[in-house]
């Protein structure tokens, strides 16, 4: 089945951290050293170490027991491409095309495969070093489930447990003061967390950037169940959800950023919102960087030593340019430009949206 000889094997982790991380490492670093007898590179804070040659070879003992961890042993950074790197100077930050320091830093430590774990910006970068003759595998990563060609990306799993958990534990709180709780989750503009999340803990609304809502809707709805018995309500809201008359709420750009647009206080707004137009006391839990941390679920560890070992297998096939992908229960490959053609929303007629409505869920429309 081996057609290309692995002597030498890169791993960077690119863009934000996300349970599972780990696992893929262990599941390339692993085999690559058993039965191909590897030397394993572990690039240090993803595309920013390629860039400024910064890598050391992983040992064995570096990959034992990491499997439960959350994070990366590596190091990550979402701020480093390089082909639109940012340098602080006199004037401020100013971006340049650093990538023919990544491509020298490549041939220079020999490598014949480099197996990059990201999201969309690390796929499209991918991408470009892929027609560039570079020998890049993508594997696919990040929490907000939203990147096409693969059913499931881990790292949503433990996202989504720990959304519900904490939607849980409000559920208490919501009913002991006959309050409106309002909880804003990740998931940039893709709905997936706030849906899975606010189905599995029972939100009684749940706000997507796939469904905008208008006002109206949410107050009749926490109004309806304040005068019909249930004197408290839930709000799931994704911080890319917006009102059908308005736009994302934004918190900060940064130049620095593969996406400079940083997301975030949409929950605030809303909350805010709710309690001048109905009247009802309402509190905001912002989850913020909590969804990523900690140990990745069973679930996640699994599907990551999957994606891990397949990418191995793929790279010494020479399948280039490629990804791999859940496809129902098989993890196969594919070619990183069909990943990268658009990303991955919640479709309106998503059987998770039908389940919700049919439950009395509110979105908002």
């Amino acid at each position: 089945m081996t057609t290309t000889k692995l002597k030498r094997v890169g791993i960077l982790t690119g863009g934000g951290d996300c349970p599972g991380l780990n696992a893929v490492i262990r599941s390339i670093a692993k085999p690559a050293m058993s039965f191909f007898g590897a030397t394993v590179i572990g690039i240090e804070d993803g595309f920013e170490g390629l860039v400024e040659g910064r890598a050391r070879e992983l040992t064995p003992k570096d990959i034992g027991g990491i499997v439960n961890l959350g994070g990366t042993i590596l190091g990550t950074s979402n701020k480093g491409n390089p082909f639109k790197f940012p340098v602080e100077t006199p004037q401020g930050v100013e971006i340049f095309d650093y990538s023919d320091n990544a491509i020298r830093n490549y041939k220079d430590w020999e490598l014949d495969a480099l197996i990059a774990i990201g999201g969309d910006g690390t796929m499209h970068i991918v991408d470009r070093f892929t027609d560039l003759g570079l020998n890049f595998i993508g594997v696919p990563k990040t929490i907000d489930n939203d990147l096409a060609a693969t059913d499931v990306t881990f790292g949503y799993d433990s996202a989504v447990s720990v959304a519900t958990e904490a939607i849980d534990r409000l559920h208490t709180t919501a009913s002991s003061h006959h309050r409106v709780m309002v909880i804003e989750v990740m998931g940039r503009y893709a709905g997936w967390i706030a849906l899975g999340s606010g189905l599995a803990g029972g939100a009684d609304v749940i706000l997507i950037p796939e469904i905008p809502f208008r006002w109206e809707r949410v107050h009749e709805h926490v109004l309806r169940r304040s005068k019909h018995g249930s004197r408290f309500s839930i709000v799931c809201v994704a911080e890319g959800a917006r009102p059908a008359e308005g736009d994302l709420v934004v918190k900060e750009t940064d130049a620095k950023r593969t996406d400079p647009i940083r997301l975030g206080g949409v929950g605030e707004y809303v909350g805010k919102q709710i309690q001048e137009g109905t009247g009802l006391e309402t509190r905001v839990a912002v989850l913020g960087h909590v969804q990523r941390g900690g140990s990745p679920t069973p679930y996640d560890r699994i599907l990551a030593t999957k994606f891990g070992s397949m990418a191995l297998e793929i790279a010494s096939q020479g399948k280039f340019g490629h990804m791999v992908s859940l496809k129902g229960n098989e993890v196969v490959a594919v070619p990183v430009k069909e990943a990268i053609l658009k990303l991955r929303t919640v479709p309106p007629d998503s059987q998770l949206i039908l389940a919700a409505r049919a439950v009395g869920t509110c979105f908002g429309d």
